[in-house]
């Protein structure tokens, strides 16, 4: 990877906690989704123009044109406890394929910066028009290296 991973804040919400005072393993992975956005972008065509993201590389995605999880995998290593603050996420990309790439994801501690959670978004291209995941262009492939670090998980 060019550098260090993308390091993006996601706010957490009184409703994400669960009775141990803990993010439910639920409202993870919408926490994941915001960091997704916050770090890489709003697919193209939906939305409203808002903040830019750290790194733009899903608005230009084509017309039309779907971005689709996959796969999630979630990894504790240390409860990730409510605070009235965001969190830290780091962001990069790996596992780059013809037709699927993978967003990874560790989320901090925001007050002590330790880790909590390690996880991994597999995302596709896919055209419903035609009914089927889109390949990647050389010109996706480029722009999604230029982020790209080691797999968060060994296949």
């Amino acid at each position: 990877m060019s550098g260090a991973p993308l390091r993006v804040q996601v706010p957490m919400r009184w409703g994400d906690m669960d009775a141990y005072g803990h993010v439910n393993n639920v409202n993870l992975i919408r926490l994941m989704e915001e960091a997704r956005i916050a770090g890489f972008g709003v697919p193209g065509g939906t939305g409203a123009p808002g903040m830019d993201p750290k790194a733009d590389i899903f608005s230009a995605v084509p017309a039309g044109v779907q971005i689709l999880v996959v796969e999630h995998r979630v990894r504790y290593s240390r409860p990730l406890e409510y605070r009235n603050v965001p969190v830290n996420v780091d962001l990069w990309v790996a596992n780059i394929k013809p037709a699927s790439f993978e967003i990874c994801y560790e989320f901090r501690d925001p007050i002590e910066d330790y880790l909590c959670v390690k996880a991994a978004t597999t995302l596709a291209y896919f055209d419903p028009a035609v009914g089927r995941v889109q390949r990647l262009s050389e010109a996706e492939r480029q722009g999604l290296a230029a982020f790209e670090g080691a797999p968060t998980f060994a296949k």
